[in-house]
Formats: structure tokens, sequence, C-alpha cells
């Protein structure tokens, strides 16, 4: 059955829903689903298709664009979530030439979607006309991949810009509708795709800052009538300011870490210091990452196990790592029973974080006054750090 959404006359919504995923390069919790969009864009004289599916959702497409005559497929962006369907249309739509950059190509040919004969490759601001509409192109490397591009339609003042500014979200509205739902959705999806890439992020804001919009469609979750709803996200999250918040998690194994962890949850919210905590053997990642966001300190708790740090701290250390928040400060918090290597491993895991480290709290088995009271220090220290920062 067809499901084809008009967004504006011409222009139409043809992708996919994807309610039941809950797992993303098996790695991304996807608690509320995700969607495929494809743009199908219709000129006086041609037609073009604005990314593909999954190819789970083949069969989605190809009924949405049934009869349909297509002359350009736009791959903005060569992940098989936007060209598993790829082959297939090639199979339907003989004559249609696919138009990507460069390096998008080039993946395309790797990863065997895409013959030789077919690919027709674009440049940074270039153009191709339908007849009535045109379509300008708008490279934009390192939205997370080397390969990325946006596409403008001018005309109808529209920027599609696949991954860039999405969410992933299955809903049943077309638009952001549900601001504060699409909000969490985005940040979530900022967070683990395009955070690491903060700096090029903040550039390519620059860049359509100029644009003439009053729609942007991403390729995944709905599509924004309010550009600077999503906009405005996108200046802060990438931005270098952090907010008074502390992220903290942490795993236990007997119950001294949890108790060191409770103190100094309490500790600084006396201080109305925001706290995220995280259980680490019952946690998001997707929520952990959208507390990495504007979170000014993090702190690990972990006991010491086989020597050294738990796992779970340990991966919570190399996923933050990934992930390059604009953090500022992180600390250490934990026990152990007759030593080891946990300090080390938990800081030599955050290389690519530029941290000033503050003093951990270590308990020689169950934490007692002492580090009751170095605790304290921490909170304080973290309170002080805050406020340096004008942000306590």
């Amino acid at each position: 059955m067809a499901l084809i959404r008009q967004i504006r006359p011409g222009v139409e919504w043809v992708g996919a829903i994807d309610w039941d995923r809950r797992l993303f390069d098996a790695l991304i919790p996807l608690p509320k689903g995700t969607s495929y969009n494809s743009y199908l864009v219709k000129g006086s004289e041609k037609t073009a298709l604005i990314d593909a599916v999954d190819a789970s959702k083949a069969g989605a497409l190809l009924a949405n664009l049934k009869a349909e005559k297509i002359d350009y497929i736009i791959c903005q962006h060569a992940e098989q979530d936007h060209s598993g369907t790829l082959g297939r249309l090639l199979e339907v739509y003989p004559q249609a030439k696919v138009l990507a950059t460069g390096k998008c190509l080039e993946l395309l040919r790797e990863f065997g979607l895409l013959p030789n004969d077919r690919g027709q490759e674009v440049k940074d601001g270039e153009t191709i006309s339908l007849g009535d509409r045109t379509l300008q192109f708008i490279h934009a490397p390192w939205v997370h991949w080397p390969d990325t591009m946006l596409t403008f339609l001018p005309e109808e003042r529209i920027l599609f810009t696949c991954d860039f500014l999405g969410s992933h979200l299955a809903t049943s509205d077309l638009f952001a509708a549900d601001e504060p739902t699409v909000y969490s959705a985005a940040k979530k999806y900022y967070a683990q795709i395009m955070m690491p890439f903060r700096q090029n992020i903040r550039k390519h804001l620059a860049r359509i800052g100029n644009l003439q919009m009053d729609i942007i469609a991403p390729s995944h979750g709905p599509v924004y009538s309010r550009p600077a709803f999503i906009l405005d996200a996108y200046l802060d999250w990438s931005s270098d300011s952090v907010k008074n918040q502390v992220v903290l998690p942490y795993v236990s194994m007997h119950g001294a870490t949890r108790i060191m962890t409770d103190y100094l949850v309490e500790a600084l919210i006396k201080r109305e210091i925001d706290v995220k905590r995280f259980d680490l053997t019952s946690y998001d990642a997707g929520e952990l990452a959208e507390a990495l966001v504007d979170a000014a300190t993090v702190v690990i708790g972990t006991p010491t196990i086989l020597a050294g740090a738990h796992p779970l701290a340990l991966y919570a250390a190399i996923l933050a790592n990934a992930l390059r928040p604009k953090t500022k400060f992180a600390s250490i918090i934990g026990s152990y029973g007759w030593g080891g290597k946990m300090l080390e491993q938990i800081t030599v895991a955050l290389p690519n974080l530029k941290l000033q480290f503050l003093d951990p709290v270590v308990a020689k088995g169950h934490p007692r006054e002492e580090d009751f009271k170095a605790l304290d220090r921490l909170a304080d220290e973290i309170l002080a750090k805050h406020r340096e920062l004008k942000i306590a």
C-alpha cells in the first residue's frame, strides 16, 4: 500500500516509516523507531528522487513511486540506510542517472550498489534544472561521513539535509508538530552521530545560514516547517558553552561505589548542580550520549575488578571519548580491595577530550568518614570550576 505525503505541490515524501526498529549500527538504541525519508521533486521537464531507503523497506519505496518517471536519483550520502535500495531502483528506472559527490560515488561502487556507467559527479554549488525547478548541491563533508551533500530547492525554499539535522523518530506527523518530543530525539541523534564532528557541524551551519529556507527536510525523522527550531538547537549544541551539569555514569559490584555515588549526587544537588546519573548495568546509551552534549563535568564511578576498572565503566569512558563532547572537567570515584590500575585506565581512555582532571576519590574497601569528606571536597571543586565558567 502506498503512503505519499505532500510537502508542497510537486514535492512529496515517498519514504518509509520503520516503527519497529530498535537498534541502529548494532549500537544506537532506537526506542521510538526511525524513518527513511525519500523525497520526490517534480519539475516541468524532469523528476528527481532525493535519497532512497534502507533495503528492508524497498517495497514501501517502490509502492510509493509506482508509475512515476524518474530522471535523477540524488544520493546525498552512501550509508546503506539511504542507499540500500539503490540497485533495485536502477533496475526499475533504467534511464535514471545517480547524482552524488565524487566520494559518494566511490563508496556506492565499493558497496556494490552502483554500476560504473550510472553515476555522475556533481560539484559543490553545481545546479541542475528540472524545468521550472532547480536543484543546487552543497557539499557537506564530515557530517559524520566524508561523502555527504545537501540539496537546495530555491523555488520552494526547501533544504534537503540527509543525516544533518535529522532525528531517529517514527511518527505519523510529516512535520515536527510535537516539538518537545522531536527536540529530545534530535538531540540524541546529534549526540550519537554528529557530536564527534562538532567543529565541522559549526562550519556547515554557517554555510547554510544565509539560505532563504522555509522548510528543512532531513532523511530521518519529521520535516521542519520552522527551520529556526532545529538550527537554533544545533547552534547551541555545537557551541563551546556548557551547562551547570555533571554526568555521573557508575557501576558498583558490592555496594561501596554506589554508596559513594549516592553521597556525591546529594552533595552536588545541595550545591545546586544538576546531576545526570546512570547505572551502567541498566541504562540507555542514547540517554547517556544526550546528557553529555551540555555537561560541564563527567565523573565516572567504578570499583576495581581484575586489577583494573570495571569493563562497563571503561566502556563509558571509551564511549565519551568517541563522542567528543565539549565537557571541560572530569574525575573518578570508586573503591578497591588490594590495588589496581583503574585510575590510569580511565584517564588513558579519554585522549580526545580536552579535560582538566580533578582529584579522584578512591576508597579502600567500604567508604569511611575521610572518603566522604573527600567527596565533599570534590563537590566543592566542581562548583568552583563551574563558577569560573560563570555557569553556576
